[in-house]
């Protein structure tokens, strides 16, 4: 079993930690990482090599937005499902213009999220 390498990037710790603890149950998941904003994820990716980022789009420092520009740059096999709260068609068009290959609100069930983190690596 390949381990799928997953970065969390969200300025809230509360979801993150909640959001590791859900991954955990999964073997064939594990968090590499944490960061609270975009400058942070691409220290991290660089760092770790994680298959998988899972990125808010709202945050201080560097938005969701602009990290997920900057890592489809630099770490073209490295994939980003955008996971926020807004369902803004706005956001949405940006967040996959940027690069990401999925988008999902926070409030979706657990196994929608596994489901979409194994269609992003198949």
């Amino acid at each position: 079993m390949n381990l799928i390498k997953i970065l969390l990037v969200d300025d809230q710790a509360l979801f993150r930690e909640g959001l590791r603890t859900l991954l955990s149950v999964k073997p064939d998941f594990e968090v590499v990482g944490e960061a609270s904003n975009g400058e942070e994820a691409l220290r991290l990716v660089a760092q770790q090599r994680p298959n998988i980022v899972l990125m808010d789009l709202r945050m201080p420092i560097m938005d969701g937005m602009t990290a997920t520009r900057r890592l489809r740059e630099l770490y073209p096999d490295t994939k980003v499902i955008v996971l926020t709260t807004f369902d803004d068609d706005e956001d949405i068009f940006e967040g996959m213009r940027a690069g990401a290959v999925g988008y999902l609100l926070k409030d979706v069930s657990s196994e929608k999220l596994f489901e979409a983190i194994h269609a992003t690596i198949r």
